[in-house]
């Protein structure tokens, strides 16, 4: 398969025009290399900190090294040395031209962090995760997800239906380009691998880590259970760890792009809502099911997880539609202590949106009766959906579309 066109690519090239600093963070193998060196990569210098001998120059003499690395110039997995941020901030304070200055770091949090402390304002910083369902098999441009019929009318013409076989060998298949573009044909070998490299170039260098066997069995523990509200006790006691210690990992997990968290919503008029506990989601539905050992996606579909890995799917590829336009995105879920809950709750323009995700073809109305809820809340309540494994868009009521998971 070729190169697969990514829906960020026009935002890369726009903001390139603009500021003279671009940093692109992500996870692992999500293309953010690759991306920038194809756009952007014809007569400019590129340098990667992943070599341990450009990590420590850039680290020790910080000046010396962008001497020899002059703009315009990339910088991989910059996050190893934030030593040349005040260089550059330096540079760019000094006129350096637009798109002089493009970096990648997969480790999101720190280097969002540390470049927000040095180059606020300067540099343009933008999230990039797997491909998307629309990169591998839609066309067209690409559109945040809203919940209005002419958006999702249009979104059914620039996505590929599929039944639901199909749509959960695109979850057993995952998000990772390596391994959809076919370069890897071997899927276990390909996660395995993948898993180690984490370990080596991401976890090492946030926690002392004495016994990577043990991480190993916690991030498995961890993806059993995605898709779920955040239960760090029972993470824990599997795996034999402290409590502290599994907050601590899932902490650097987070950090590194390879779990998120749909925070719980909350409103003052809401009092019963359960605060605090959020739910979490692996950015890879492909590395989920290979850590819990399935192996096709036809016993997936039918196991024990195919319900919380498919909503982990949905919530996944709904924030990439944002993620990719270079939107934030305003999505919560509830739950209160009548045991009501809804899987998404998206505000935008004004209004809350209920969502709920469900392996069904035949969506009822009493999959939305929570809906109501919202109700009482200070934002008024919009169009609702569910979305399921139906093949068609249509609806169950005036106010609840019914949207398949294809045509997110």
């Amino acid at each position: 398969m070729d190169y697969i066109k990514r829906d960020i690519d026009p935002l890369v090239l726009e903001v390139s025009k603009s500021y003279s600093a671009v940093i692109i963070t992500g996870p692992r193998q999500v293309g953010k290399t690759t991306t920038l060196r194809r756009l952007l990569g014809e007569g400019r210098r590129f340098v990667s900190l992943d070599n341990r001998e450009n990590r420590q120059l850039a680290q020790t003499d910080p000046e010396l090294f962008l001497e020899l690395n002059s703009a315009p110039v990339i910088i991989d997995e910059v996050q190893y040395a934030p030593e040349l941020f005040p260089y550059i901030k330096i540079e760019i304070d000094n006129g350096a031209a637009p798109g002089s200055y493009l970096m990648t770091g997969s480790q999101m949090y720190q280097l969002m962090k540390l470049a927000g402390e040095s180059l606020a304002g300067r540099a343009a910083i933008l999230r990039m995760s797997g491909l998307s369902q629309h990169e591998i098999y839609g066309s067209g441009a690409c559109l945040p997800f809203a919940l209005n019929l002419d958006s999702l009318q249009k979104r059914t013409t620039l996505g590929k239906s599929t039944d639901i076989f199909g749509q959960f060998e695109r979850i057993w298949n995952g998000s990772l380009p390596a391994h959809i573009s076919e370069k890897h044909l071997n899927r276990d070998v390909f996660y395995s691998s993948y898993i180690d490299s984490y370990i080596d170039r991401d976890i090492k260098d946030m926690v002392d880590l004495k016994d990577e066997y043990l991480f190993r069995d916690f991030v498995r523990a961890a993806a059993c259970r995605a898709g779920e509200m955040l239960n760090i006790h029972a993470i824990a006691t599997d795996v034999g760890v402290s409590d502290e210690t599994a907050k601590t990992w899932l902490s650097h997990m987070e950090k590194s792009g390879v779990i998120f968290y749909l925070r719980p919503f909350s409103n003052n008029l809401l009092n019963r809502t359960i605060k605090k506990t959020p739910k979490m989601y692996f950015f890879d539905t492909g590395l989920v099911a290979h850590l819990t050992k399935y192996s096709s996606p036809e016993i997936l579909m039918n196991g024990a997880i195919n319900g919380a890995i498919l909503e982990n799917y949905v919530v996944s590829e709904i924030i990439k539609t944002y993620t990719n336009n270079g939107l934030e995105y305003y999505a919560h879920y509830y739950r209160d202590i009548d045991s009501k809950e809804i899987d998404v709750i998206l505000e935008s323009d004004g209004e809350l949106h209920p969502i709920e995700i469900k392996k069904t073809a035949s969506p009822s109305t009493e999959l939305t009766t929570a809906f109501k809820v919202l109700d009482k809340a200070s934002v008024p309540r919009g169009i609702g959906a569910v979305i399921c494994t139906r093949k068609e868009l249509s609806a169950l009521d005036k106010g609840t579309m019914i949207v398949p998971v294809w045509a997110i």
